[in-house]
């Protein structure tokens, strides 16, 4: 499978989820494990640019697919994505356990969706469950990210 651009492979009893793959066999630890049953999000990645919950997943499912992980969106170099910066800039992380989750459920959203609404925005991410924020702030990033992303803002201040 390509795993952010990069050819991996690996032998996986097949039972193992695609969430344990990419922690214990690709050292790939952004993908967190929340519930274990498909319902908090926090393991959501991006199967051939749709998002997936890796923990309800098996590993040998995604064989010859294209996965995207949270570890895949900084550009190389460290250069954060625009989702990862509006998620800091509008205060939409804080213990920050969800978060890869939302981000990846937020690339998807805008790669459908360039220009969404917060219905829109509150539709597609309630999948992703969040304890700490209240969901407002999250709201608020995406609709930075969605801005800065269709180039409206050329360079947004904080």
């Amino acid at each position: 499978m390509e795993v952010n651009g990069e050819q991996r492979s690996g032998s996986v009893e097949p039972r193992t989820t695609l969430a344990d793959f990419l922690r214990d066999e690709l050292g790939l630890t952004g993908t967190h494990l929340g519930c274990e049953h498909g319902v908090c999000g926090a393991c959501t990645v991006l199967l051939d640019g749709h998002s997936v919950r890796s923990c309800l997943m098996l590993a040998v499912q995604a064989d010859g697919c294209s996965l995207r992980t949270v570890e895949g969106l900084a550009a190389e170099g460290g250069q954060l994505h625009p989702i990862q910066e509006a998620f800091s800039a509008e205060h939409g992380l804080q213990c920050g356990f969800c978060t890869p989750g939302f981000l990846m459920s937020t690339v998807e959203l805008l790669n459908e969706v360039p220009e969404p609404s917060e219905e829109q925005i509150r539709s597609h991410l309630s999948g992703n469950l969040c304890r700490c924020t209240g969901y407002h702030h999250i709201v608020k990033a995406v609709l930075r990210a969605a801005e800065v992303i269709r180039g409206d803002v050329a360079a947004r201040q904080a």
